[in-house]
């Protein structure tokens, strides 16, 4: 699983044309979802990204995690993280889950978001055709990749 955090002061996602979900200062998530990946990596990559210190505390250091902030979470399906590029000049996108897999991943890894931070949380729509606006704060942009948790 590899998500791509970015700490925003605003930020939101729209499907044709109407706003699915807005969010003010927190993170934004991009998801990408790989074919081998399991319930260990989901548990894991939650637990990483809420708990990731990102947030400047009274002396400017970073060393608030979003939990801490009480900030708010935009979560964004996105298998193009999953591209390969080795070959050609078309990525190739064998590496991401298929939906039948992906999709239960991606509304499980919603949940225990909300679960993690005591609140609801905000997300686009797994396979639509999503505008993503967001003002980075920073710029904060950490790569989270379950793949390299040992």
């Amino acid at each position: 699983m590899k998500a791509v955090l970015q700490r925003v002061s605003e930020a939101s996602v729209s499907i044709k044309g109407k706003v699915h979900g807005k969010i003010s200062q927190g993170l934004i998530v991009l998801l990408g979802i790989h074919d081998i990946d399991t319930e260990e990596d989901l548990q894991w990559t939650v637990k990483k990204l809420l708990d990731m210190r990102v947030f400047s505390d009274e002396d400017g250091k970073m060393n608030l995690s979003v939990k801490d902030l009480k900030g708010e979470l935009l979560v964004v399906s996105q298998f193009t993280l999953y591209a390969t590029t080795k070959k050609g000049n078309r990525p190739s996108f064998i590496q991401a889950a298929r939906p039948e897999k992906a999709i239960p991943l991606y509304e499980k890894f919603k949940e225990e978001c909300a679960k993690g931070l005591g609140k609801a949380i905000q997300s686009g729509s797994f396979g639509a055709d999503m505008k993503v606006s967001l003002v980075n704060d920073g710029p904060v942009t950490i790569i989270i990749d379950s793949l390299n948790k040992d």
